[in-house]
């Protein structure tokens, strides 16, 4: 069973309710580096249970992710009960990634400013 969840199975996905961290990885399916990631975010999301770890493909899955628009991929997206704790692309290394986790974990008081309004309504679909 894999630590890292397809996003269509986030709004029935039990934990949300409880408020655990939630990453997204923003991704798309022809992105060689995204495929690069994918295992990357696995292990993280393993080393980090009481979060929840999913995975999005911009074209497959934009009916839930809405109009977002990259950058750059992978973009990963950390929300605390609905609110964006932070946006942005990312490098696809384990160790600036998980830094990048943990101290948005330990500073999950507001919302990240200058995040684009479909972050945010991503975040509220996905909080029910």
């Amino acid at each position: 069973m894999s630590a890292l969840h397809p996003i269509q199975s986030l709004p029935a996905h039990p934990r949300l309710a409880d408020g655990p961290m939630l990453v997204i990885a923003l991704c798309a399916d022809w992105c060689g580096t995204c495929r690069e990631f994918q295992p990357v975010l696995e292990r993280i999301a393993l080393a980090h249970p009481e979060m929840v770890f999913a995975w999005a493909d911009i074209e497959d899955d934009a009916e839930l992710v809405g109009d977002i628009e990259l950058d750059s991929f992978p973009t990963l997206a950390i929300f605390h009960r609905g609110r964006p704790l932070h946006f942005g692309a990312s490098p696809p290394l384990e160790p600036v990634v998980t830094r990048l986790i943990r101290s948005t974990a330990a500073t999950p008081a507001g919302a990240q400013r200058d995040v684009p309004d479909e972050v945010f309504e991503l975040g509220a679909r996905l909080a029910g």
